[in-house]
């Protein structure tokens, strides 16, 4: 079917006059096939007096005298299915390092002493206009000089209430900049409270999320030069590291005193305070590190992206044009 016409009126569904439904049959049986499913599964959900599940029966009966804690959910994730936690987490890793790998800018090759100089140098050889000398170098220069400028930006929140001049827009309105700033002390005290009382459901993986929105929050509300000095690989990859390192340590001491890996061997602490759980508490504020920083990695990485991995045309080709070598 040839391509339909943009400029082609529509009708109050979006579609054009001339347009044919593509395979509207499929389409509605997938529907339905769906709904069926969600229908299934939600007529089928345990009721209140149905049985417990064996997993359910076993954490509440160890939950107290072998965890310390009154709370059978951080016990599943952190106590006896701890190691399928210990997974999840390093599969976030693996992602993380993942997005890092594919989004970071091209380097300069300097496998062997002097080879990007001598590159550069041959270049201004053989082809002024490319490298730093010519015309074209020289303009190149000019811009970037334009672009750094003399004078710093202006702190967006130097910049008077009700100041006819447009704000900066590496920031958002001075409304938004004032609510956020509450708002990410808020966000940022009911994370650690997540993962630091035992007793209610929740733990370090939704706490590290809630966390990262705190540095996004920022970043929206107020620019990037506010969470630069925090937001970089240089603070949060040895965090991160820490805290997969602190897992697996706490996973292999219980191997090693318990004969079972991410067995609890820190004394009882008494039920409902912050030390309740034993090492559970010790889990879950590692995975809070690690979930934090992994995810606010990963953000940042994708928001910084400002190179592909394809060279630019004009680059390869040159003055001649995509038909010449």
């Amino acid at each position: 079917m040839p391509p339909a016409n943009d400029d082609a009126p529509r009708d109050h569904s979006g579609q054009a006059p001339d347009e044919e439904w593509h395979r509207p049959a499929v389409g509605l049986v997938v529907t339905a096939a769906l709904a069926a499913v969600l229908v299934v599964g939600v007529l089928g959900l345990p009721r209140e007096l149905a049985p417990l599940p064996a997993i359910a029966r076993h954490a509440l009966l160890i939950a107290l005298p072998v965890w310390g804690t009154t709370e059978p959910v951080s016990e599943v994730v952190y106590g006896s299915r701890g190691f399928d936690t210990f997974g999840e987490t390093f599969l976030l890793l693996a992602a993380v390092v993942s997005v890092v790998t594919l989004s970071r800018s091209r380097e300069s090759r300097d496998e062997y002493v002097g080879e990007a100089a001598a590159g550069r140098q041959e270049q201004r050889e053989h082809d002024p206009s490319r490298g730093d000398g010519g015309e074209e170098g020289e303009a190149r220069q000019a811009e970037r000089d334009e672009e750094d400028g003399d004078d710093p930006l202006p702190d967006p929140d130097a910049i008077p209430l009700g100041e006819p001049a447009p704000e900066h827009a590496a920031a958002m309105s001075v409304v938004v900049r004032t609510a956020a700033r509450p708002a990410a002390i808020v966000l940022a005290v009911a994370s650690v409270y997540l993962a630091a009382w035992g007793y209610t459901p929740g733990g370090g993986f939704p706490a590290g999320a809630a966390l990262t929105g705190v540095a996004v929050l920022l970043y929206a509300a107020l620019g990037h030069r506010a969470v630069s000095r925090f937001v970089r690989p240089a603070v949060l990859e040895p965090i991160e590291m820490l805290g997969g390192a602190a897992i697996m340590a706490i996973g292999l001491i219980g191997l090693f005193l318990k004969n079972s890996m991410f067995a609890n061997w820190v004394p009882l602490a008494p039920q409902q305070t912050i030390r309740a759980g034993g090492t559970e508490q010790l889990y879950s504020a590692s995975e809070l590190v690690e979930v934090a920083t992994g995810l606010t990695i990963a953000i940042f990485a994708l928001l910084g992206m400002g190179h592909d991995w394809t060279p630019d045309e004009d680059e390869d080709q040159g003055e001649g044009g995509a038909g010449e070598p």
